[in-house]
């Protein structure tokens, strides 16, 4: 399909949306948008052919009565209430990675607040090679490009605020109160519902962007989980047994991403620092820390510095300040 005449199907499915309460006649669609009755009409089959229940009355027009499960551009897009942060949104019905799709964007210059996402994700990257797959119009995947005027020392931190936006999130829509496992690991109960990957683009000591990777286990059903991972992953809906809407839940995240963002641009770090170690889920505890090389320390979590960086004490008092590692309680 064409970029216009995809463009014009997603023009015309925002049009039902911001007038779902009564129909919408094809003659304002066709005035609105430059296009005939008989484009109208096909579009509004490919939309019906994609699970969208659209109301057909003659001398009336056209009503959307629901929309398949899932995430849809459109809808997205409607209500979003962020200054920046996905107002250039590239949405895909399937993809291999959100992450490599928005890296690559991010080099052909997709400029600050761009987001990747997708109703489905077959081939996602965590941290250290780890795979996250993402079935369809069931959980979130997404990637979000930043470009921050900081040094590379300090982005490490945004995988932080990162953790920090989507608890408070997820406490808001669930009301659930989830834990951080440094850096990048949230957890309900001991059990891993979302998974975050921050990766960076620069240039000597400049930063020309920095990529968010977001997976969120939200409507997995239990039984869905395959047996090796089930002691160690759970979704929302698992502890739950609800169900959850998922694009109000986007559209919330990336407020709060945002407020807590421009917080930390205008006043650093320190208040974002509090934010985190009060949902940290290993601090004061005993862990044991597994570094890309192959290397283990044992010890205890004493924080993390102004940097983000975790301090592990270990049992001969010495402190290891460590930038990137998968860490479990010992």
């Amino acid at each position: 399909m064409g970029s216009s005449v995809a463009n014009t199907k997603k023009q015309i499915l925002k049009m039902l949306y911001d007038n779902q309460d009564h129909f919408l006649s094809g003659q304002k669609i066709c005035e609105t948008l430059g296009c005939s009755r008989t484009a109208v009409w096909k579009h509004i089959k490919d939309l019906e052919n994609e699970g969208f229940i659209i109301e057909a009355a003659q001398k009336k027009g056209y009503r959307l009565v629901s929309s398949p499960k899932g995430l849809n551009e459109a809808r997205l897009s409607i209500g979003l209430e962020t200054e920046r942060l996905g107002r250039r949104l590239y949405f895909f019905e399937s993809i291999g990675s959100t992450q490599k799709e928005a890296l690559r964007l991010a080099d052909d210059g997709a400029e600050d607040g761009t987001i990747v996402i997708t109703n489905e994700q077959v081939s996602g990257r965590g941290r250290l090679g780890h795979t996250w797959h993402s079935a369809k119009g069931t959980n979130i995947a997404m990637s979000l490009i930043l470009r921050p005027d900081l040094p590379i020392q300090k982005t490490p931190q945004l995988t932080l605020l990162t953790a920090v936006a989507v608890t408070r999130t997820i406490e808001e829509m669930t009301g659930l109160s989830c834990s951080i496992k440094w850096p990048n690991d949230i957890l309900y109960q001991g059990k891993k519902c979302v998974g975050i990957l921050t990766e960076l683009q620069a240039e000597a000591s400049y930063v020309k962007s920095v990529i968010i990777g977001i997976g969120i286990n939200v409507n997995t059903d239990k039984s869905a989980f395959p047996q090796d991972i089930d002691s160690r992953a759970t979704s929302l809906r698992a502890i739950t047994g609800k169900e959850v809407d998922l694009v109000p839940f986007v559209q919330l995240l990336l407020k709060r991403f945002e407020e807590i963002y421009h917080l930390y641009l205008k006043e650093g770090f320190s208040v974002i620092k509090l934010m985190w170690e009060s949902r940290a889920v290993s601090l004061g505890k005993r862990i044991k820390v597994r570094r890309a090389g192959g290397e283990t320390l044992e010890g205890y979590a004493r924080g993390i510095d102004d940097e983000g960086v975790l301090l592990l004490e270990d049992n001969s008092h010495k402190v290891h300040r460590i930038y990137s590692a998968d860490i479990e309680l010992s």
